[in-house]
């Protein structure tokens, strides 16, 4: 997680820390929200709180 300091703090509270595996499970029509499966649960993000995820491809 990167960028502004107060989104990666929001996500990382969400449980979005490295090494933890997430999909996309829907985009909105016009991109913003993204819902994401983050473990056992779903999260809806704005485009610009996802933008703060760095992914790796398994």
């Amino acid at each position: 997680v990167v960028g502004d300091p107060r989104i990666k703090e929001r996500l990382m509270n969400m449980g979005i820390i490295p090494g933890t595996e997430l999909k996309i499970e829907r985009i909105a029509p016009l991109g913003d929200p993204l819902e994401i499966k983050v473990r056992d649960f779903r999260l809806s993000l704005r485009k610009e709180e996802a933008r703060s995820i760095v992914v790796e491809k398994e």
